[in-house]
């Protein structure tokens, strides 16, 4: 099995400090299933391509007294293909660069390079699409080439083997230490023991990047080998406690909302066009207000079949479930335990067969192109955008005003401007760990009102909570609704 590392930094000759190997010469290391082999096929100024050759000896790792050597251990194609071989190799003869040590050029180790790996060989059994999955949220540019079982008789098909090829600027870290993770992904398998030190080890080298991967439950499973409870393990460690980022959030509000609103609002206010809860004798709670709104939204427009999209433990649902005008209901999220937590608020197990058949759970991310997200009406997102890296909000927006195209699209975000009303939040800082930005009510319209005009939509905003003269109310809520021309072009 081959790995190949390039870059373009120049001195392009630098690569050899970072992985600590000298581009002049040969070095070969035991390892105990083979040999490891890193040398240099190109080194000049311009560029320089590290090596590492991985010579697996898959009989001489079952020979021994008392053991049974069997036909497969003979004819196999782990010599071949990248595996979790190559992952303890990346480890073993890399061990400084994936640390990120390099005492002779200690700034290179923060430094972002012009990288490329290309891994010769990969199993990879669920395709193409998975491949992209996993390496483009991490900021790839990916290239894939899929072989032929037999390229004298193509009419025997594709074969479930890919060379692929990583191209970014990246610390050199930063890109062993995904391939470390991945590559045990990829092949779904691994030649050795899985206990609990895996999940540190996970946990370890996942720290920083994999919290945020929108497949990071399914990198978990496969990288344990879908042993459940060290599964469960990780992700509780992961996403600390996670009950829904969704819940989390509304604690957060809970704490640092101003008492004096609590105690001395009792006007009642409109949202637009959408009456909103009365504030009586206090303040309801925000995110209940948020769930409130989205609904009367869906009703007003007349939507049947709904989506909640970033659904988390299911409370919008449940209200929505509640209302008999929703035909069938969709919630999505990308947290399995979220998921779980939902199924279990909603008793789906114990409704009635025609109650059940009004609602579907599935799993998956909001960046990704869904076909089983179309044919519906309407769909909220309440605050789940902030939780999205900003340079895969393009990507959110087609998969759901593009590709799922509803007539109606609630989506709300807190408004970063009312921030100084907490007392407890500090400057610069948002409201919960796993928001990627806050927008304020400039932002918000700015983006959405770009979007609505890309993909055939009117937008109109309306403030959650309490307003303030200044800072404008806690949360933002805009109301898209596909144009007439647009319908009537469809229809």
């Amino acid at each position: 099995m081959l790995l190949t590392i390039s870059t373009t930094h120049q001195p392009a000759t630098d690569l050899g400090y970072l992985l600590h190997k000298n581009p002049t010469h040969l070095q070969t290391f035991s390892l105990n299933f083979g040999r490891a082999h890193v040398f240099y096929p190109e080194a000049t100024v311009e560029r320089c391509t590290a090596a590492l050759l991985l010579d697996v000896d898959t009989i001489q790792m079952v020979r021994g007294k008392g053991k049974a050597i069997s036909l497969d251990q003979y004819v196999n194609d782990r010599p071949y293909v990248a595996s979790s071989f190559l992952s303890v190799a990346m480890a073993e003869v890399f061990s400084s660069a994936l640390n990120g040590r390099c005492a002779q050029r200690p700034t290179l180790v923060t430094t972002a390079l012009p990288l490329q790996a290309q891994l010769a060989a990969i199993p990879c059994r669920k395709g193409e699409d998975w491949l992209r999955r996993l390496f483009e949220p991490l900021g790839y540019h990916v290239e894939v080439v899929q072989h032929a079982l037999d390229e004298k008789h193509p009419e025997w098909g594709q074969s479930p083997y890919f060379t692929v090829t990583l191209s970014a600027e990246r610390r050199l870290s930063e890109l062993l230490t995904h391939l470390y993770v991945l590559i045990p992904v990829l092949d779904n398998s691994k030649h050795y023991w899985i206990g609990d030190d895996e999940v540190d080890k996970l946990l370890r080298r996942g720290q920083g990047w994999l919290e945020k991967h929108p497949e990071r439950v399914q990198i978990a499973f496969a990288y344990l080998h879908h042993k459940r409870t060290l599964v469960n393990d990780a992700l509780e460690r992961l996403i600390a406690e996670e009950v829904g980022v969704e819940e989390a959030e509304v604690e957060a509000e809970a704490e640092v909302l101003p008492t004096t609103e609590v105690e001395e609002s009792t006007e009642t206010v409109e949202i637009g066009a959408v009456p909103e809860i009365a504030m009586e004798k206090k303040l309801p709670n925000l995110h209940e207000q948020r769930l409130q709104a989205a609904l009367e939204v869906l009703k007003e427009h007349g939507a049947k079949r709904v989506l909640d999209l970033g659904c988390g433990e299911g409370r919008l649902l449940k209200m929505l479930l509640q209302e008999k005008s929703f035909e069938h209901i969709l919630g999505l999220d990308v947290s399995y335990k979220a998921l779980e937590i939902a199924q279990k608020r909603l008793h789906l197990d114990r409704l009635p067969p025609r109650q059940r058949e009004r609602i579907t759970l599935i799993h998956g991310a909001l960046t990704y192109r869904d076909k089983r997200l179309e044919g519906y009406d309407g769909a909220a997102v309440v605050e789940v955008i902030e939780h999205l890296d900003q340079s895969r909000l393009s990507a959110f927006a087609r998969v759901l005003f593009e590709f799922a195209h509803p007539e109606t699209v609630v989506i709300t975000t807190p408004n970063a401007e009312y921030n100084v009303k907490y007392e407890t939040l500090h400057a610069g800082t948002f409201r919960h760990q796993d928001h990627r930005f806050e927008w304020t009510r400039e932002q918000f319209q700015s983006w959405a009102q770009q979007i609505a005009r890309q993909f055939g939509y009117t937008v109109s905003f309306v403030p959650i909570g309490p307003e303030d003269a200044g800072v404008g109310a806690p949360s933002q809520m805009g109301i898209f609704a596909r144009s007439s021309a647009i319908k009537e072009e469809n229809a």
